[in-house]
């Protein structure tokens, strides 16, 4: 007889060292929703994940129900820092980075890349992946040494990690392609048009762009912005990059929620 599988929290034990933790319903949703690995999945209350599965995702309810397994609510809460609202939680297997770097240099690319350099927030990181994903760019690339693997930025990206690439390199590593860098000293970005395969470069709001990546730049490109304010979230300045691009006839968008 073979032996029997382990309990939940052993198995979340088990799995916790290769994977990145899903933090809620929606996380888990967009990550299966775009092909993520989920070797295990929780809840408190199982009647209610899957009830806003019907509501909400039901092209993965059937997916969720196969996956997710009811715990007390202190095993729950022994598993993750913070307990989500949803009451449900996962693991995912992180992407090689090997493939990732593979998808970024892959040629020719339909959408940019969107860069930023040395960012020091965790929760702006998280929400820029967000926006890039929703926006079809192929990926977001981080200089410096914020991980934007790290479990903050991944509760702010909502599971969306899984639908990108995002990866960290060097400024000398990154894929070819032209560089639109953000910078207040630029070319106003309303006479510009961006190309698909470029790649848009975001320095951070206190410090801007190392030198570096500025040498590394083919264009300086600045947002319109009203005089004495002194800088845009960053991602409220991605947001207003990719929109523009989009809108010069980017990758085709349909409305949705997330």
């Amino acid at each position: 007889m073979s032996d029997p599988a382990p309990g939940p929290p052993a198995a979340w034990h088990l799995h916790a060292d290769r994977c990145v933790l899903l933090d809620g319903f929606h996380a888990l949703k967009h990550a299966l929703r775009f092909g993520a690995e989920v070797p295990v999945a929780v809840t408190s209350d199982r009647a209610a994940a899957l009830a806003l599965a019907d509501e909400l995702a039901p092209d993965v309810r059937g997916t969720l129900a196969g996956l997710l397994t009811e715990v007390s609510r202190e095993a729950y809460a022994s598993l993750v820092a913070r307990p989500h609202p949803t009451a449900v939680a996962a693991l995912a297997v992180r992407p090689s980075r090997a493939a990732g770097r593979e998808a970024l240099a892959r040629t020719p690319r339909r959408t940019p890349v969107v860069v930023l350099d040395q960012p020091r927030n965790l929760g702006n990181a998280g929400a820029v992946i967000r926006l890039a994903a929703g926006f079809g760019a192929t990926g977001v690339v981080t200089t410096g040494p914020l991980d934007p693997w790290h479990p903050t930025v991944v509760r702010g990206g909502a599971g969306l990690h899984f639908a990108t690439v995002v990866e960290r390199l060097e400024v000398a590593e990154l894929p070819a392609g032209p560089v639109f860098a953000l910078d207040p000293e630029g070319e106003d970005i309303r006479g510009l048009r961006l190309p698909d395969d470029a790649l848009l470069a975001f320095g951070s709001e206190r410090s801007g762009l190392t030198r570096e990546l500025r040498a590394r730049a083919d264009h300086l490109v600045a947002l319109p912005m009203r005089p004495q304010v002194s800088s845009y979230n960053l991602a409220t300045s991605v947001a207003m990059t990719l929109y523009h691009w989009s809108a010069a006839g980017g990758a085709p968008l349909g409305s949705g929620s997330v």
